[in-house]
C-alpha cells in the first residue's frame, strides 16, 4: 500500500514597506480564504511594545487567527533563527490539521528570509569578538559600529536599520570574523521548503506612503507611544528596544531632544527604515508586486 501524499499547503508571503498597509491587506486575504497569519515582524512579538510596533488590535486579531504577535516579553531572546524553527512546525501543524493555506507578513526582511529561504549557517560567535564590540556598542553608540559596518560592507550598510543595534553589531560581527560580508551570507541559494511558497508585495507612490507614515507616527503619539516607551525605559538597553519609535523618545527622556524633535525624528528615521526595506526586497525577482487595492485571492491561489 502506498503512502498517503501530504495535502498540498500553500505560504503566501506579503511583502511591503512599513506604513504601506500590509495588516489591511494580511486581513482581507484571510478572511477571504479563511487561514491564518504569521507575523514575521520581530518587534510585534513583544507584549510591552503594542503601540510602537504596530500590532494588530483585537479586533483585527478576532478576524483571523494570528501567529507571533504578543508572544513574548522584551526580557526574552528571540531571533530569527528561532523564528524559522518555530514558524516551519507551526505550518506543519496546520497543513496536519488540513489548512491549505497561510500568511507570512512583516517589515523584518531578515524573519521573512528565514521563514521563506532559510537562514545560512552562520559561525558559531566568537566570544571575544562580540565582547569588543559590545563594550563599543555600549560606549561608543550604534553610530560608531554602523560607520565600521559602511566601510566593510556598504550593501548590508544600504540596508540594515542603521539605529538597531543589536543588528548592526551582528552584521559586523559576522563580516569581521569571517571575512566574508554579511551581504554575500544573505544571498546564497534558497533551503528547500515543505510548502508551494507565493510571493507577492503591496506598493503605493512614495508621496502617499510619506504621507501614511507621518500619519501612523501621530496616531502613535495620540494612543500614547510616549508612555508606552516611558514604561520601557528600564528596559532600554535590551535589544528590542533598540529599534525606532522608541530610541528617539529615550533622548528625549535623556533632555537631548524636545518632545516635537523626537517625534520628527521618529517620522524621519520610519522613512529611511522603509528606503532600506525596499532596498532589500528588488533583490528578490520572485515578488510580483502590486497596488494595494489591485492584490486579490485569485492573484495567489
Amino acid at each position: 500500500m502506498s503512502a498517503v501524499a501530504p495535502s498540498p499547503f500553500t505560504l503566501i508571503a506579503l511583502y511591503g514597506v512599513t506604513g504601506v498597509g500590509k495588516t489591511a491587506t494580511a486581513l482581507h486575504l484571510a478572511t477571504t480564504l479563511g487561514c491564518a497569519i504569521i507575523s514575521s515582524d520581530s518587534r510585534q512579538c513583544y507584549r510591552e511594545m503594542r503601540i510602537g510596533t504596530a500590532q494588530p488590535t483585537p479586533a483585527e486579531r478576532a478576524q483571523a487567527p494570528h501567529y507571533f504577535v504578543a508572544t513574548h516579553s522584551v526580557t526574552e531572546r528571540f531571533s530569527a533563527g528561532q523564528f524559522e524553527v518555530e514558524a516551519l512546525a507551526l505550518i506543519e501543524s496546520l497543513r496536519a490539521a488540513g489548512e491549505r493555506f497561510a500568511i507570512v507578513t512583516g517589515g523584518s526582511m531578515l524573519y521573512m528570509d528565514a521563514l521563506t529561504r532559510g537562514l545560512d549557517a552562520f559561525p558559531v560567535p566568537d566570544a571575544a569578538l562580540r565582547e569588543r564590540l559590545s563594550q563599543q556598542l555600549e560606549h561608543e553608540g550604534v553610530s560608531a559600529l554602523f560607520e565600521q559596518l559602511r566601510k566593510v560592507d556598504p550593501v548590508t550598510a544600504a540596508r540594515i536599520d542603521a539605529q538597531n543595534g543589536a543588528r548592526v553589531l551582528r552584521a559586523l560581527e559576522v563580516t569581521l570574523q569571517t571575512g566574508t560580508p554579511y551581504s554575500q551570507w544573505l544571498t546564497r541559494p534558497a533551503v528547500p521548503r515543505p510548502f508551494r511558497l507565493v510571493e507577492v508585495g503591496i506598493t503605493r507612490p512614495l508621496p502617499e506612503l510619506h504621507q501614511r507614515i507621518n500619519d501612523r507616527v501621530d496616531a502613535m503619539r495620540a494612543e500614547g507611544l510616549e508612555e508606552e516607551a516611558r514604561g520601557l525605559l528600564v528596559y532600554r538597553n535590551l535589544p528590542p528596544l533598540k529599534t525606532v519609535g522608541y530610541q528617539e523618545l529615550f533622548a528625549y527622556f535623556d533632555g537631548q531632544l524636545s518632545r516635537e524633535e523626537a517625534f520628527e525624528q521618529i517620522k524621519t528615521h520610519t522613512r529611511q527604515y522603509a528606503r532600506r526595506q525596499r532596498q532589500w526586497w528588488q533583490r528578490n525577482p520572485s515578488i510580483r508586486w502590486f497596488a494595494p487595492e489591485a492584490l486579490s485571492v485569485k492573484e495567489v491561489c
